[in-house]
């Protein structure tokens, strides 16, 4: 099911939403290096930036998504992609989008399995919502930026598809 935005356009706005899902951060007990860093960065791409932080709750989470991605064709979640109990950040993503995009999870695993074997156990997803690309990114500061950086390569054509820019009768370049 498809969840159109009212700004979902080929004209959007290069903007995007980093959510941060840190009970600790939330609480205002730890600096949110993670989300500071991904903003950071998407700002050096060119992108107009809104921050955002949340507890480790699954429905905060995907009350937040569905909230972003009706205004910003890139959402990056930093954190709760773990193995422990909070870490419920893929779950709340699956719920919210209208499908995956394995290509880009996976990509950003084999980028972090080269720096550490623990990359593996990242439960991160990456998946469509209306004409939003969801992103989730570990919580750690490194991992975040070393993930982002494994799909800036595609990111633009991704976010250019996404807005209906791209025309599959062309032959790409």
């Amino acid at each position: 099911m498809s969840h159109p935005s009212p700004s979902a356009s080929p004209g959007r706005a290069r903007t995007a939403l980093v959510l941060t899902a840190s009970d600790r951060s939330a609480a205002g007990t730890r600096e949110d290096a993670s989300g500071a860093g991904v903003a950071t960065r998407l700002e050096a791409l060119g992108f107009a930036v809104e921050r955002s932080v949340v507890a480790d709750d699954r429905a905060a989470i995907e009350a937040a998504l569905r909230s972003a991605a009706d205004r910003h064709p890139l959402v990056v979640t930093t954190g709760g992609t773990g193995l422990t109990p909070r870490d419920v950040t893929p779950q709340a993503t699956l719920a919210v989008i209208d499908y995956e995009v394995p290509g880009l999870a996976e990509a950003i695993r084999a980028e972090g399995r080269l720096k550490t074997p623990f990359a593996a156990l990242s439960r991160a997803v990456v998946g469509v919502r209306g004409r939003s690309l969801i992103v989730n990114l570990p919580g750690s500061p490194n991992g975040a930026l070393e993930s982002i950086e494994a799909i800036v390569p595609v990111l633009d054509h991704a976010l250019e598809t996404l807005a209906g820019l791209f025309d599959h009768t062309e032959e790409a370049d």
